[in-house]
């Protein structure tokens, strides 16, 4: 393999990137970040969405599994106090079209814990099993020409300088500057499009109440089908017996900061099951808001000639709201493509190889974002969003007749599940059962409120202060 690689942004997704590099048998990989990263599990101030609710799905966790070194990752993440959480069984999830059922038969699960755990885990083991270097400087350019990069202009401590390199990976996230930058090779035309529903994201630390402590992981949807702001809370475990309870509200239904105004918003959605479990929890910290949550895709895929040595991965590629629970998982899709492209490229400077990686790498990018916006467009405030034409409506209808169906048929469910966990692309959406489970229907009855144990109702009702 070659000499240098250069990685912009030590996040998720630069150091998932810096990761297969490294076992790609590349000499030296350099990963630029201008934070002061930090030494343990916490926020770092480049990370806008970090103190909000974070999901890590099955399929993006079993990409991750195979490109970080060392142990598995899901077993590091388990011993550090993060849950793994059966959606079918583990949660209660009320959608637009009701209550899920929680059946018996297990389904795919997913990790929670906080972003930083998840970051301070990758980037541990990256470092200590691969000779990836970490600099605090800030990439300003990149040198070369429109038909090669060859390297970084780079702003440290001891002013300018231009780092040599193989191959430029962008992973600099939701701030990259990869238009501007390209712009500066004699490179334009680059197509931005930006979907904003106005998501505000309010998110509080609790401490786990004695004897709640595994009370299933909780969320009341938004919808975006009732012509209002959509309004959504979820209270997820995280490590050190805590509560992470965040809200979200689009354009027009914001959640508040104050403490008070941020119990009355979740007593005040379709469901006030989150509210009721608060009410009598300890808080932590303070209500934290971020309006990060946009959804903004940068078309480099689509330029005609892209140049060599030069790869864009995780949130520099597209950027999604955060409600979907996307993110991490398409990071990792990407990092995934780069390793599988190298095995079978040799080398850093193989002809195509930068374009290649490009183009796999947004295939994920594309799926998560026909998810997203085509939610995100119905909310009645939502800017750069086109109404959905006679396909986008028929999408719209099928979708929620499988939610419906799901919420009383474990083979719509099932595919529900998949999908959400990005086990599977949205075509499983499709797939005959699927078909015939959405036409079908649910065959048992609504619930009229969540399917609670006994030992679980007891619990809610031990903590409900707000007597709703």
């Amino acid at each position: 393999m070659s000499r240098r690689a250069v990685v912009v942004g030590a996040g998720l997704a630069g150091m998932l990137a810096a990761a297969v590099l490294a076992d790609a048998g590349v000499a030296e990989v350099v990963v630029l970040d201008r934070d002061e990263l930090p030494d343990g599990p916490r926020r770092r101030r480049g990370l806008p969405q970090g103190r909000h609710a974070h999901l890590l799905m099955a399929g993006g966790l079993a990409a991750m599994d195979e490109i970080v070194p060392g142990t598995s990752l899901r077993g590091r993440l388990l011993a550090a106090g993060a849950h793994e959480i059966s959606l079918s069984s583990g949660t209660l999830a009320r959608t637009p079209e009701g209550w899920l059922r929680r059946w018996r038969r297990e389904g795919p699960a997913m990790l929670t814990c906080t972003r930083a755990l998840v970051d301070w885990t990758v980037r541990d083991a990256v470092l200590a099993h691969t000779p990836v270097e970490v600099r605090e400087a800030a990439a300003v350019g990149l040198t070369g020409s429109a038909g090669r990069v060859r390297g970084v202009r780079v702003s440290g401590p001891d002013g300018e300088e231009v780092l040599d390199a193989d191959l430029v990976v962008d992973a600099s996230g939701r701030g990259t500057r990869i238009v501007p930058w390209l712009e500066g090779l004699g490179l334009s035309g680059v197509r931005t499009r930006t979907v904003d529903s106005g998501l505000v994201n309010a998110s509080r630390l609790y401490r786990v109440p004695d004897g709640a402590e595994r009370f299933p992981l909780t969320v009341v949807h938004a919808d975006p089908y009732a012509s209002r702001p959509g309004r959504s809370a979820m209270v997820m475990p995280v490590e050190g017996g805590r509560w992470l309870v965040s809200c979200g509200g689009t354009r027009g239904g914001e959640p508040p900061a104050d403490p008070d105004g941020f119990l009355r918003y979740t007593l005040g959605l379709p469901d006030p099951i989150v509210g009721r479990l608060i009410s009598g929890a300890e808080p932590l910290t303070d209500v934290h808001l971020s309006r990060s949550t946009s959804n903004v895709r940068h078309y480099v895929d689509k330029v005609p000639h892209w140049p060599e040595g030069l790869v864009v991965l995780g949130d520099a590629l597209g950027t999604f709201n955060p409600a979907y629970g996307q993110g991490m998982s398409v990071a990792a899709f990407g990092a995934r493509v780069l390793g599988r492209e190298l095995a079978r490229a040799g080398r850093l400077d193989a002809p195509g190889l930068a374009r290649r990686v490009l183009r796999g790498a947004a295939r994920p990018v594309d799926a998560a974002w026909a998810i997203a916006v085509g939610q995100d467009v119905l909310y009645p405030e939502t800017r750069g969003g086109r109404r959905p034409g006679l396909a986008g409506r028929a999408v719209t209808a099928y979708t929620r007749r499988m939610t419906r169906a799901a919420t009383g048929n474990f083979a719509a469910a099932s595919a529900l599940w998949d999908v959400t966990s990005m086990r599977t692309p949205p075509t499983r959406m499709f797939h005959p059962s699927a078909v015939l489970a959405a036409l079908a229907g649910p065959p048992l009855p609504p619930l009229s409120g969540p399917p609670l144990t006994p030992d679980e109702r007891k619990v809610l009702a031990g903590l409900d202060r707000a007597g709703v």
